[in-house]
């Protein structure tokens, strides 16, 4: 029996004793997850100390131990040490926000290509709304997307060394679309696919939402090390592999042309399916030799050609080359999950690429980004240069501080600071600690530089000396 009487005592979060069952702990963890999900427990929720919640629910304190622990590894909460245990706040929840500076947050959390420049989209979407046959693209038809479309797609590709035709293209919903289709077709329950230590955020929400095991692989500077995904693929059933050849997300590292042949020569071995996110598009203007991943191995790559996202975010629109094994189970997942991408979308996108505004804009926002590469370098001097000086987020490794990520992130949202730190982009425990800066995304320079020397301040005030 509880030691204490709780009809008069407040507890955060009140289990129904009614619906607990063997294993004890299984069960609070699946109750605490759904109130959380649910809204019921809102973000910063302070919940019961486990000896408090063990007494009231008349179980041993282990078991509450395991089942925060359980919320904890799913990154639904977070301790402080000597204030308690919170709840997280959800990525779905946390980083849906309207534009713009509301409430005077600064966002550099959530990658945003410099939205403030609409023009070109505007004056694209103008001139699509007056073509004669502007009724066909409301049609229900073309799941992949309109024949001229793809073609407007394979054009665009070329600049990155994907080449392919029409047939051998679709239209989705963003790149995160395209990775949710090839995770639930290509691959099956308990599959492996071999990440780099630090990886793009949403995968990893997909690949647990589709039962994927994310396997990491060391890596340096220069990108993911050949010699570990070798030793990996010897030791594990690898199955696929996921790789940001270009300024990666959220490392800033790009893979050189040496590193690439050693990885494709461990690929074709092992016959994985390399899913290559190429997130910038800013490779065709660099005046560098540049060879993509899918020019290597065309007959086991989904090349996602995400530089779409840096000219509109808001289109949603992305477009993948896949070769012709992989073309009807991507395709049945194309239908499946969307049934189409927006055509209107897709048509507006096709005007930017085909009139030559798509490169000027790439153009005018890498420039951009180049001026606000160097503000960030001006208030973090001798911090990890990117793959590309047009980074549009820069990797900030952070000494110890006084409080873990999640209250590190909290804390400075409370000045007016949005960022996101590296328990994000970790499929296991994070060895070291960075915050990414997604330095594109505030409106003026101005807001970049108050962000900048709120962190900066912050970073300083609360890192741990060693006396």
């Amino acid at each position: 029996m509880p030691t204490n009487s709780f009809e008069h005592f407040y507890l955060s979060w009140i289990p129904d004793k009614s619906k607990l069952k063997r294993p004890y702990y299984l069960t609070l963890a699946n109750a605490l997850e759904a109130d959380i999900i649910s809204g019921k427990l809102v973000s910063g929720t302070k919940l019961p100390p486990q000896r408090e919640l063990a007494d009231y629910l008349d179980l041993n304190f282990t078991t509450i131990t395991q089942a925060y622990n359980l919320c904890r590894e799913k990154q639904l909460i977070y301790g402080v040490t000597g204030k308690g245990t919170f709840v997280s706040p959800l990525p779905g929840k946390n980083i849906i926000r309207p534009s713009g500076n509301q409430n005077g947050i600064i966002e550099l959390g959530l990658l945003k290509g410099f939205d403030q420049i609409k023009a070109p989209i505007i004056e694209a979407s103008k001139n699509v709304l007056q073509k004669g046959y502007i009724e066909e693209l409301y049609s229900y038809t073309e799941a992949a997307g309109h024949l001229h479309q793809r073609v407007a797609g394979a054009h665009w590709m070329k600049q990155m060394d994907v080449h392919t035709d029409s047939e051998h293209i679709a239209i989705f919903s963003g790149a995160q679309n395209i990775i949710s289709a090839a995770l639930l077709s290509l691959f099956k329950i308990g599959d492996k696919i071999a990440v780099d230590e630090y990886t793009y955020s949403n995968l990893i929400g997909m690949a647990r939402l589709s039962h994927i095991r994310l396997i990491p692989v060391r890596g340096d500077s220069e990108g993911m090390d050949p010699g570990e995904l070798k030793a990996l693929c010897k030791k594990e059933d690898i199955n696929g592999i996921f790789l940001m050849p270009n300024c990666a997300n959220p490392t800033t590292c790009t893979i050189p042309e040496k590193r690439k042949d050693a990885l494709a020569e461990i690929i074709a071995r092992y016959n994985l399916i390399l899913l290559e996110d190429d997130n910038t598009g800013i490779p065709l203007h660099s005046g560098r030799e540049y060879h993509s991943m899918f020019s290597r191995l065309p007959e086991q790559t989904i090349y996602i050609c995400n530089s779409t996202m840096a000219l509109c975010n808001g289109l949603r629109v992305a477009f993948a080359a896949f070769p012709e094994s992989f073309r009807v189970p991507l395709l049945n997942a194309l239908f499946h999950l969307n049934i189409k991408t927006s055509s209107l979308d897709a048509e507006i996108m096709t005007e930017l690429i085909l009139d030559g505004k798509a490169a000027k804009l790439l153009e005018l926002k890498a420039e951009l980004a180049r001026e606000r590469n160097r503000i960030f370098d001006r208030y973090f001097p001798g911090t990890i240069k990117p793959g590309s000086p047009a980074a549009f987020f820069r990797w900030l490794p952070v000494p110890r501080l006084t409080m873990d990520e999640m209250e590190a992130e909290r804390l400075l949202r409370e000045e007016n600071v949005s960022v996101y730190c590296s328990y994000r982009f970790t499929v296991n425990r994070n060895p070291h600690s960075f915050m990414r800066i997604a330095i594109s995304s505030p409106e003026t320079t101005a807001e970049l530089e108050k962000g900048c020397c709120i962190i900066r301040d912050f970073i300083q005030k609360n890192s741990v000396t060693d006396v």
